[in-house]
C-alpha cells in the first residue's frame, strides 16, 4: 500500500463523508439550489490565490525538473479554464463584483486558506504534496461517476467535468504516485508532518461541504 492510499484509509470517515456528500448527489442531479451554489462558489473562489501560491512553493521545493513541469502546467489550467468557469457562473448567478472578490469568509474557508499558507511556509515538499493530493484526489473521487448523465445547467455540469476529465484524472494519478515516491523517501518525522497536513485538509474539506447548507 502506498503512502497516499494509507493516508486516505486512515481518514476514511471524513473522506467518505465528503465524497458521498449531499452536495455531490445534488450536483449530479442538477438540483443544487441557486443560493447554495452561490455560497459554495463564492467561498471556493477564495482558495484560488492561496492554491496558486501553494503550487508555486511546490514547484520551488520539488526535487525533480519533471515534477516542476507538471505542476506548472496544472497551475496554468487553474488560472485559465477554472477561473473562466467561476466568472461565467458568477455572471449567471448574478453575483456582484464585491461578493466575488470579498465575501464574508466562513470558518472552513479561512481554515483551508490558513492550511495552504502554512504548508507553503513549511517549504517541505511532502507537506505541500499532501495538501494538494488530498484536494485534487478527493474532487476526482466525488466527480468520477462513470455512466452518469451530465446535468443540464452548465454551472453544475462544468464543475463536474473540470474534475473528471482525462487530463485531470491523469494528473491526480501522477500526483498520488509523486506523494507515494516522496513519502517513501522521507524519514519518519517528515512523514508525520505530511500526514498531519493531509488529516487537517480532509477534515476541512468535509466541513466545507457541510457548511454551505448551514
Amino acid at each position: 500500500m502506498g503512502f497516499s492510499e494509507r493516508l486516505r484509509d486512515e481518514n476514511a470517515d471524513d473522506w467518505n463523508a465528503a465524497v458521498g456528500h449531499r452536495f455531490v448527489d445534488e450536483i449530479f442531479r442538477g438540483t443544487v439550489a441557486p443560493d447554495v451554489m452561490r455560497r459554495y462558489l463564492t467561498q471556493d473562489y477564495q482558495f484560488i490565490d492561496g492554491f496558486v501560491a501553494l503550487l508555486g512553493m511546490t514547484i520551488a521545493t520539488a526535487d525533480r525538473f519533471e515534477s516542476r513541469i507538471r505542476f506548472a502546467q496544472f497551475a496554468a489550467m487553474i488560472t485559465s479554464d477554472e477561473n473562466t468557469y467561476f466568472q461565467r457562473s458568477f455572471d449567471a448567478l448574478g453575483v456582484p463584483a464585491a461578493e466575488r472578490e470579498h465575501p464574508v469568509l466562513t470558518a472552513p474557508t479561512t481554515g483551508f486558506q490558513a492550511l495552504m499558507k502554512e504548508a507553503a511556509a513549511s517549504r517541505h515538499y511532502a507537506s505541500c504534496l499532501a495538501v494538494l493530493t488530498l484536494a485534487e484526489w478527493l474532487y476526482l473521487s466525488w466527480a468520477d461517476r462513470p455512466g452518469a448523465l451530465p446535468p443540464a445547467d452548465f454551472i453544475h455540469a462544468e464543475w463536474i467535468t473540470l474534475h473528471n476529465n482525462d487530463g485531470f484524472r491523469g494528473f491526480v494519478t501522477w500526483l498520488r504516485g509523486e506523494l507515494d515516491r516522496v513519502g517513501a523517501a522521507e524519514d519518519e518525522p517528515g512523514r508525520a508532518v505530511a500526514t498531519a497536513f493531509f488529516r487537517r485538509a480532509v477534515v476541512l474539506e468535509r466541513a466545507f461541504f457541510d457548511h454551505i447548507y448551514d
